[in-house]
């Protein structure tokens, strides 16, 4: 078996330096924020989430200014009219005239929700309630398949918060047409996916299948979300032992070859986090064994045999080319990087505490 990756300190020394008084840009020329590509709600979603993860390595007075710039940036960018999140804003703070997304509304509702589920009580927490309760209903409408999942998520973290009357309404209605999607390729072995192509975080509707039949007492359809990030886990581990994720320049058509590169921050998270959810649902070490995978490549583990992520600024790459390692570090795949080595470090913590013995001694067993 070989050593796990080793871990690092937090450091936000990227994310500031991204960072504005309006929130996080979305890209960058190597190091410095490209101000010529603006904001984008997704990634200020996903800094707020980056936010509650680091409170719980730091402490609240150390992200409490950023969470407070985040939230106020998804309070400008919701609509009442619509009920849904504006994405794209210029780097002067003008919104673009552009119609909304899904998956920007969707992952909006999810980082409200954490935020009420971690953040302490009080001013930060009762905003994050006030526009999650206004956003519920439209984000219950999605029709996409990821977005949908990120729904699902947003209000699994909602009712572990204790709201429930809505927000259980909407978590039984979404995952019902979630549930559809699989349905009706379930009993297709050699392609059990919704659509003719596979893309981006394809991992997240599985993930989101586990959760909910979990929450919900529907086992039929967690079995199906395992499935699923099985058959994703397999189709992207190389004969060595290595992460290689569906690439975005051709991704996987069904019936075709998967694209090697583009190779990206956010597919590795997804399929980290899958194993995640699917670790804490079955206690399988091949679910452990995925997550140390994915956040080893993030380091040296991954085709260009480099690392991607710089973990002394907090950096990452945007990617693996044919070429290696792109210099470029944005905002989506340096906050991918914090996700993962966030949860890497709270599952390796929670096995030091607990009588689980080391993980390379439970994978040489199993």
């Amino acid at each position: 078996m070989p050593e796990l990756a080793p871990l690092f300190p937090v450091s936000r020394g990227h994310l500031d330096a991204l960072s504005s008084d309006i929130g996080i840009m979305q890209h960058a020329q190597g190091a410095q924020p490209d101000p010529d590509h603006g904001y984008c709600t997704d990634d200020v979603a996903r800094a707020l989430l980056v936010d509650l993860l680091h409170q719980r390595v730091l402490d609240w007075a150390a992200v409490e200014a950023s969470v407070v710039r985040n939230l106020r940036f998804l309070e400008e960018a919701f609509e009442p009219s619509s009920g849904r999140f504006r994405n794209l804003r210029r780097a002067d703070g003008a919104w673009l005239d552009v119609p909304s997304s899904e998956d920007a509304s969707a992952r909006a509702l999810h980082a409200l929700a954490e935020t009420i589920a971690s953040a302490p009580a009080g001013a930060v927490s009762a905003v994050a309630t006030t526009l999650f309760e206004r956003a519920l209903r439209s984000a219950s409408r999605v029709t996409s398949l990821r977005p949908r999942a990120t729904v699902l998520l947003a209000c699994e973290a909602a009712v572990r918060a204790g709201m429930i009357g809505d927000v259980l309404e909407v978590y039984q209605r979404v995952a019902h047409d979630l549930w559809r999607s699989f349905e009706r390729c379930e009993m297709d072995s050699a392609w059990p996916w919704p659509e003719s192509v596979g893309t981006y975080e394809n991992e997240l509707p599985a993930r989101a299948l586990i959760i909910g039949g979990r929450r919900l007492g529907r086992p039929r359809m967690s079995q199906v979300g395992l499935r699923v990030l099985d058959w994703l886990i397999d189709a992207q581990t190389t004969p060595d032992g290595q992460l290689r994720t569906v690439g975005n320049a051709g991704w996987w058509p069904r019936g075709g070859l998967k694209a090697r590169f583009d190779q990206q921050a956010i597919s590795t998270t997804s399929l980290l986090l899958g194993a995640d959810t699917a670790y804490e649902a079955t206690g399988s070490h091949r679910y452990r064994g995925a997550m140390e995978m994915a956040y080893g490549w993030f380091l040296d583990r991954n085709d260009a045999h480099e690392a991607v992520a710089d973990p002394v600024s907090g950096a990452c790459g945007d990617g693996i080319g044919p070429a290696g390692v792109s210099r470029n570090q944005g905002a989506e795949s340096t906050l991918m990087w914090l996700i993962a080595l966030e949860h890497i470090r709270a599952i390796r913590e929670r096995s030091s505490r607990t009588a689980e013995l080391p993980y390379e001694a439970l994978a040489a067993a199993s």
